[in-house]
């Protein structure tokens, strides 16, 4: 009805109305009619906030790994701050937070549940074979190169301090000391930090330790081979690492030490290059020192798992300073490598760790 109204309201209009009134209706049509499009108008013009024209830097504080990065740094300084105040350095029963015992041989038990720090210089000098993954966990999530110190390492310090020195057994009702000791508890419970902590300790003390902070690292990898003299399986790949490992820190300790078994190194199969050619046996002279028999297991990959047998047999004949064993890790050294023999076409035997050389019971567990 009301556009019919309107309608006829303009054909009843006067001509110089109507042709207003036409006029008025052309240009509002033409002011509504769509204007053509532009190319280069429906761009958006580039902005210096584009990321293509950011700089490196502002790319990267937009990620979350470098937000977490600054909040771990901002952690780390803050906890530095908050060590310069005495006022924070209270730990159980009002006491401090922080011992101040200046290395591991002066721990009393009045330092039980707190904290001793150490440098990761200092660390990775004492301990170049390995930190364990429990303490560099510990270092992450508390931002600080710091470990608990138990009841339980001091009384394993204590022990192996009266191995060395019997005259320190004055009291009849200490513990009997032990000679062989293994840690055992729950997962992460401090097992490895506590090894870590004696390795830390001995060496200090001018000890001759073989430390192994991993010592699945043995029964797993590498190449593997039947030796028929022996019946075990030789895994040179793990004896050239392992002895590489026990002359970062020993090196000087075993420049003084001659060998004190001369019997010929029988020789194996070689990592990837079969058996060696003429002589199976290497000889060891009445002259030749610890360091000069590693030396040849590491530069001899038919010598390698011999040579391991050997300095194990070698340390128990050490009296001249005193020898610790450590291994972590050590129940994977009971169970199945990853290792299998062929059986059939079709079949395979799981071997077990006592089937290898360099874990052989004949070798450790004396």
């Amino acid at each position: 009805m009301l556009l019919r109204s309107l309608h006829r309201a303009t054909a009843a209009a006067p001509p110089l109305k109507q042709s207003l009134s036409q006029l008025s209706v052309c240009r509002s049509m033409a002011a509504k009619a769509p204007k053509a499009a532009n190319p280069t108008k429906g761009k958006k013009p580039p902005s210096k906030f584009d990321n293509k024209e950011k700089r490196p830097e502002e790319l990267q504080a937009m990620t979350p790994e470098f937000a977490a990065k600054e909040e771990a740094e901002l952690r780390r300084r803050l906890l530095a701050e908050d060590e310069k105040n005495p006022a924070l350095d209270i730990g159980p029963h009002g006491g401090p937070l922080f011992s101040s015992a200046s290395s591991l041989s002066l721990l009393t038990k009045d330092d039980t549940n707190t904290y001793v720090k150490f440098s990761m210089e200092e660390l990775k000098e004492v301990l170049p074979e390995g930190l364990p993954m429990g303490m560099m966990k510990e270092f992450e999530e508390s931002s600080r190169s710091a470990v608990l110190v138990r009841q339980s390492f001091i009384d394993l310090r204590d022990n192996f301090r009266r191995v060395a020195d019997p005259s320190l057994v004055v009291n009849s009702k200490a513990p009997k000391v032990r000679k062989q000791i293994v840690l055992d508890g729950p997962v992460s419970c401090g097992k490895s930090i506590a090894l870590a902590m004696l390795v830390h300790w001995a060496r200090k003390e001018g000890w001759l330790v073989l430390y192994v902070p991993r010592g699945q690292a043995w029964t797993h990898g590498g190449l593997f081979y039947k030796n028929p003299q022996t019946g075990l399986w030789d895994t040179p790949v793990q004896a050239g690492k392992i002895l590489q490992d026990f002359l970062k820190y020993n090196k000087s300790c075993l420049q003084g030490l001659k060998c004190n078994i001369h019997d010929p190194i029988p020789l194996g199969e070689g990592a990837g290059v079969g058996w060696p050619k003429g002589s199976d046996k290497m000889p060891i002279s009445e002259e030749t020192t610890l360091y000069q028999l590693v030396e040849a297991g590491i530069n001899n990959t038919h010598a390698a798992v011999g040579v391991v047998v050997r300095v194990r047999q070698e340390l128990s004949k050490v009296t001249s300073v005193p020898v610790l064993i450590a291994i972590d890790q050590y129940n994977s050294w009971f169970t199945f490598t990853n290792f299998e023999e062929p059986v059939t076409v079709r079949s395979f035997r799981p071997i077990h760790a006592r089937e290898l050389a360099t874990v052989s019971r004949d070798v450790f567990a004396q």
